[in-house]
């Protein structure tokens, strides 16, 4: 293990929407923070094209998603290395995800998504795996108008730079989930999430 008593958060700690709602008690209300069963972005699906409609009509309207929900998309990722998610390991952090909406008026209503990770200690060895998994988990569940950008923060891992750099390839990212044993790595990281 590169950190063997990493800091972790309490659930109850994590930014939600759901916190400033009053919450509700039973087995039933175990989720209730994710508010992702149907997305906002959903609504906004017309089937008369690959994007959803007429060439200047944009993919996702003013329904945009925002950070929070792209902090709840992938704050449950499991890290491949303790049984916490990225969230309460605080890898994932809301301040540190940026979502750029489409422009009015483009043409394809290309989004971006930013997503900063903070690994736990400086030479973390699996801070590749882990943006990886976050990639992935983006590109699995994000309309096909959003862009991923996944790195790792400045100053806070030993290769920040070259790590970034490879998150950013695609064609390296493309290699990578051929590997089987990564990909089945990466598969195991998001058993977790919910949608």
């Amino acid at each position: 293990m590169d950190n063997a008593n990493p800091t972790i958060l309490n659930v109850s700690q994590l930014p939600s929407r759901a916190q400033k709602r009053a919450p509700r008690a039973g087995p039933d209300s175990k989720y209730d923070a994710i508010v992702l069963s149907h997305p906002a972005w959903a609504d906004d699906l017309s089937d008369s094209d690959e994007f959803g409609g007429d060439e200047s009509e944009d993919y996702v309207s003013e329904n945009s998603l925002d950070e929070q929900e792209i902090y709840d998309l992938i704050s449950t990722v499991m890290d491949p290395e303790h049984p916490h998610t990225l969230g309460e390991l605080n890898v994932v952090r809301l301040p540190d995800i940026h979502v750029t909406p489409p422009r009015p008026g483009s043409p394809r209503g290309l989004a971006t998504v930013l997503v900063e990770l903070t690994p736990t200690i400086n030479h973390c060895s699996l801070a590749t795996i882990i943006g990886l998994a976050v990639r992935v988990r983006l590109e699995r569940v994000l309309p096909p108008n959003y862009r991923v950008d996944v790195r790792i923060k400045d100053g806070s891992h030993a290769q920040d730079g070259e790590v970034s750099k490879q998150l950013s390839d695609k064609e390296r990212v493309a290699a990578a989930l051929e590997n089987n044993t990564l990909a089945g790595m990466i598969d195991n990281m998001l058993k977790t999430c919910t949608v």
